[in-house]
């Protein structure tokens, strides 16, 4: 027995337990109806990639020389670049190889030194398992002999990250490809950028987006009214993977009422009903109105957490009266806005396309506010005092409005 003081031999009695406790082979699955649609619907191979052609393009003819360099695939969130290294990977290696030969690590959750030393120069390091000898797996797998480290936001890693990767870049080239994945492709030092094959990843078009979103909506069953489609895709602002979350957050709200509904739907009662989908849910299945079946609009709004217009334009009403007379009635105003929990980045937002996008502001009074609005972006993301900031922004437009 490990004496309880004796951290090592605890280790390696805990190391024991966890592997004996685990069959070697057998894979954890999800069920689909609780699997995230991000991860069920990701591209599988080069093909399903939208949006990015050129990007393809190339990758496709690297694919068909079985030659890859080292990689830095750049751009907006959500718009594929760890999903299209993914699905070249796969059509690299096949469903063989592919667990031995590529690495994925998240940049964000292990950025210091020690990964570089302890987990991606150690994969550098192992030797190439050899390629199944099968005919008809090497016909359609390239299988080339080098490996790959996929790191994802890698603008996350730290200054001395980076330039240790230099030298695992170079000591092991022979074997080891690195691919990075990041939005800010100015946070990669110039020696690593300088090493790699950049791709520049644009924000999805609405067209492509709209056609995989209503695929993807009619493959899950779901009903949805007209204009939701639009409002997703103008809230995710091209950020595809945003766009899923949000509708099945959605879909999963008109499920689990529909689901209470049609089997309380004779009952009229107080009474809690507990629904067996997968979680435990308390829903109160008495209510006068029908839950709604359907995904629409409002719902939408209420989930991405967008300030409705009517709050907007009761804000904008205050401030057009001026700050210098009306102060009481705009701190009130912005106390009721912070008390109903609305965040300051989507009042922010709110304002810029409520004011900037009104005709009946002069042009004059809009590059007036244009400052005041950039000015409180930046205080938000340097972290200052919510209410302040909004109170103080809504004061400087209100004195710009009431001008003449």
């Amino acid at each position: 027995m490990a004496s309880f003081f004796d951290n090592k031999a605890r280790a390696k009695l805990a190391a024991e337990k966890g592997s004996s406790s685990t069959k070697p082979g057998v894979e954890t699955t999800v069920a689909p109806r609780m699997q995230p649609w991000v991860e069920k619907y990701r591209p599988k191979t080069l093909e399903d990639v939208k949006s990015q052609d050129h990007v393809v393009d190339v990758l496709r003819r690297m694919l068909n020389s079985a030659s890859l360099p080292h990689l830095l695939m750049y751009g907006p969130p959500g718009t594929g670049k760890t999903s299209t290294i993914l699905a070249l990977s796969r059509e690299l290696f096949g469903p063989e190889l592919f667990s031995s030969r590529v690495l994925e690590l998240n940049a964000s959750d292990e950025r210091g030194i020690t990964v570089v030393r302890e987990r991606i120069k150690v994969f550098a390091q192992q030797a190439l398992m050899h390629a199944p000898a099968s005919k008809e797996y090497r016909e359609k797998y390239p299988c080339p002999p080098f490996k790959i480290i996929i790191l994802d936001e890698a603008d996350s890693l730290t200054q001395d990250s980076q330039s240790a990767l230099r030298r695992v870049m170079e000591n092991y080239a022979a074997v080891t490809r690195i691919a990075f994945c990041c939005n800010y492709v100015t946070r990669i030092i110039d020696p690593i950028a300088s090493r790699c094959s950049k791709f520049r990843f644009k924000a999805l078009s609405g067209g492509a987006s709209h056609g995989r979103i209503a695929e993807i909506l009619k493959a899950e069953n779901v009903a949805y009214e007209d204009g939701v489609v639009e409002l997703t895709l103008k809230l995710a602002d091209g950020d595809l993977r945003k766009a899923l979350q949000l509708l099945q957050s959605a879909a999963r709200l008109v499920g689990a009422t529909a689901t209470v509904q049609n089997g309380q739907s004779n009952k009229k009662s107080k009474k809690s009903k507990i629904v067996d989908d997968e979680d435990e849910e308390m829903v109160d299945v008495d209510s006068d109105k029908p839950p709604p079946r359907t995904i629409t609009p409002a719902i939408l709004n209420e989930i991405a957490g967008v300030v409705p217009p009517q709050v907007v334009d009761d804000l904008v009403s205050v401030m057009m009266k001026g700050a210098t007379q009306n102060y009481k009635r705009i701190s009130t105003a912005v106390d009721d806005l912070v008390a109903s929990g609305w965040a300051a980045t989507e009042v922010l937002s709110s304002l810029y396309q409520k004011l900037i996008y009104d005709d009946l502001i002069s042009s004059q009074k809009k590059c007036k506010i244009l400052p005041i609005l950039s000015l409180m972006d930046k205080r938000l993301l340097d972290g200052s005092e919510e209410t302040l900031s909004i109170l103080d922004m809504v004061c400087q437009i209100s004195k710009v409005l009431a001008a003449k």
